[in-house]
């Protein structure tokens, strides 16, 4: 993957920045959390209060995601909530995160669309 091809993937969770319908592939969800997680963690080292300020503002797309990314394995939104267990609830949401998303179309849409 090249950087531009990145530079797509991890817009399109701004591009949909409240969406909480739909379906999100791995490909969006992974990169997004992960280029953040870089991101956040330069500043916060750098510059501490831009990093809890850059946290803050994309708190909002960063779920918005994560429930496009759970209604593609079939799995409603309100599942976030099982993030709230101590360390249970985390490792059960990865699991979710890193399945392949439902081949066909469920409940919440058709799959999501491959940008290549």
């Amino acid at each position: 993957m090249d950087i531009n091809e990145m530079k797509e993937w991890y817009l399109i969770p701004f591009k949909k920045y409240v969406d909480f319908e739909g379906r999100a592939s791995r490909m969006e969800f992974w990169t997004f959390v992960l280029i953040n997680l870089v991101i956040s963690a330069i500043l916060a080292n750098i510059f501490p209060y831009l990093g809890s300020l850059f946290s803050l503002a994309i708190i909002v797309p960063s779920i918005a995601v994560s429930v496009r990314r759970l209604h593609d394995v079939g799995k409603t939104g309100w599942m976030l909530l099982v993030g709230l267990i101590p360390l249970v609830g985390l490792i059960i949401l990865i699991y979710f995160y890193v399945q392949e998303g439902d081949s066909g179309p469920n409940e919440y849409g058709i799959g999501p669309t491959m940008l290549i």
